[in-house]
């Protein structure tokens, strides 16, 4: 049975204008919703890499990466779902903290090894680095004292190992593997 589950594409692109918007169509054209989109430069220059987490089946799965090829400015796919990854993300969340909860707060955001980054009369920010579930718990602690704003990064990815079972991502679209059907 395929069942969908989240996915976690590695998507190497070409910097250049209008990348980004052809990756989403192309999602918003086969009816894929994207839970979690980050974007940002890599230690190439002209080459971006884009973390694109989703719910998908296997087969399904198999054709976005196929599609992802034939986008232009695309230079590499990999689908890391079934490879050893750390996955982080960055969250800020402004929380209502007066002078009593302060001390409280601000000893829950140390247990989850938060930083404060900022602190005001009324509330605090706070600002964590971590999985999905240390964030969601982190949020769930801070509840009670009222959340008044939070913001996520989603998803950044990367395959675990010193070595790589695919190429060095490719200089130039001639590099780029013809096909992945």
């Amino acid at each position: 049975m395929n069942d969908k589950r989240l996915r976690t594409f590695l998507v190497h692109v070409e910097d250049v204008p209008g990348v980004l918007n052809r990756v989403t169509s192309l999602f918003r054209r086969r009816g894929y919703n994207i839970d979690s989109l980050t974007v940002g430069r890599t230690g190439k220059d002209g080459v971006s890499r884009m973390t694109i987490v989703m719910e998908a089946d296997d087969d399904s799965a198999r054709r976005i990466e196929a599609n992802l090829y034939k986008l232009v400015n695309v230079l590499r796919v990999d689908d890391a779902t079934a490879k050893a990854t750390v996955i982080r993300e960055l969250a800020l969340i402004k929380v209502r903290a007066d002078a009593s909860s302060r001390p409280a707060i601000m000893q829950i955001c140390e247990v989850f090894r938060a930083r404060v980054v900022d602190v005001g009369p009324d509330a605090l920010v706070c600002e964590i680095t971590g999985t999905a579930d240390k964030l969601a718990g982190l949020m769930g602690v801070l509840e009670p004292f009222g959340i008044v704003e939070m913001v996520r990064t989603g998803a950044v990815a990367m395959v675990r190992s010193a070595e790589s079972d695919e190429p060095p991502v490719a200089a130039s679209i001639s590099d780029r593997p013809k096909s992945a059907a």
